[in-house]
């Protein structure tokens, strides 16, 4: 399952609009014709996703670190 999809979304827009638009194309979402810009979608949300998880394990390490530090500061007065 990937997150609810929006034009407003900046990341993986074309694929998002490639497969609202073989959706739109009749009976092909419900034949599988759709499976690969689905497949196409996912693995982009699934990079994006990675890649902003990356960020957030980065800035919690430089967080944890200023914390640690302050903290001995703290107990060295």
């Amino acid at each position: 399952m990937h997150p609810q999809l929006s034009d407003k979304k900046l990341v993986c827009k074309e694929f998002i609009q490639a497969l609202e638009q073989c959706h739109a194309a009749g009976w092909n979402r419900f034949v599988g014709s759709c499976n690969k810009q689905k497949d196409e979608l996912n693995h982009c949300l699934r990079s994006e996703r990675l890649d902003r998880t990356a960020q957030n394990r980065e800035q919690a390490k430089e967080r944890k670190q200023k914390t640690d530090q302050a903290l001995q500061e703290f107990r060295a007065l």
